[in-house]
């Protein structure tokens, strides 16, 4: 799915840009596309310009909320079928996702997208073929990349987060240069096709599921079998878990984790927000 072209704004964009008309600017310079870059938009009273288009002035925006220009109006970056998934705008300029408002990244502390890449360094991926298994906005993904892995393979389940990849710039496009050829990003359930990769034919994994009440099935010891069958021995895995239910019932998932992993075949301790793994 090729990745969607235009400006996006947020709530405190639009009211820059705004502001700048209202002081009689002829132009504003700042990014429309979450800080990915800088560009500057000509302004009018009854619309902007940016890179050659032409575009309406936003009504009220929302906050917490990324909008495109769909070719009538300025909407919202978000789908619902089966849940409400939305990007959502951070301090840091990388997006996170919501599904039903439930935040799919961590942000309070870093972008998301160097919250990934501390993760991604637990694993050596420089020269690895490494397998990404919930493959969500990517950030993992083009962590790897960046860190030298020699090819990723990605899965996602949700045909609507993939929609979110193309319309956020922070996304790693697998059809683009410098990921060309080394990024594989498939629409698909990692716990069924994972049966079609081969024994030890990945150097890393990075596993970043949903919470257990969402997606258990990734938590289970069938699971952790086959990432330990397709890992080579003293490849690594880093398991994002976070620290769900602790303080309302006491439940460890860590810890569960780290004994289902030592079960499968692997080393495995606590770390960061998460569990890393060796295979034995």
């Amino acid at each position: 799915m090729a990745h969607l072209f235009g400006p996006l704004l947020t709530h405190d964009t639009a009211d820059a840009l705004r502001a700048a008309r209202d002081a009689g600017m002829p132009t504003w310079t700042g990014s429309l596309d979450l800080d990915r870059s800088t560009a500057t938009a000509t302004l009018h009273a009854t619309h902007w310009t940016w890179q050659g288009a032409d575009y309406p002035w936003p009504g009220a925006l929302r906050e917490r909320t990324v909008y495109r220009y769909d070719d009538e109006a300025w909407v919202a970056i978000s789908r619902y079928g089966r849940a409400l998934i939305k990007l959502v705008p951070t301090p840091w300029g990388p997006p996170t996702f919501e599904i039903d408002g439930i935040k799919m990244l961590p942000t309070a502390q870093a972008s998301p997208l160097d919250d990934a890449r501390r993760k991604v360094a637990l694993v050596a991926p420089q020269g690895a073929r490494v397998l990404d298994t919930c493959g969500g906005l990517g950030y993992f993904a083009a962590c790897c990349l960046d860190a030298g892995a020699a090819h990723v393979h990605s899965f996602e389940k949700n045909a609507d987060v993939l929609w979110l990849r193309t319309c956020n710039p922070w996304s790693p496009d697998p059809d683009v240069a410098p990921w060309q050829g080394r990024l594989s990003l498939v629409h698909a359930d990692v716990v069924t096709a994972i049966a079609d990769l081969a024994d030890a034919s990945v150097d890393a994994i990075l596993h970043d599921p949903p919470r257990f009440g969402i997606a258990g099935e990734l938590y289970a010891r069938t699971f952790y079998d086959q990432l330990a069958r397709v890992l080579r021995r003293g490849g690594r895995l880093f398991h994002y878990t976070g620290s769900p239910n602790r303080l309302t019932s006491g439940r460890d998932v860590p810890r569960e984790v780290t004994r289902r992993l030592e079960a499968a075949g692997f080393r495995a301790a606590p770390a960061l927000d998460g569990v890393l793994a060796t295979r034995r």
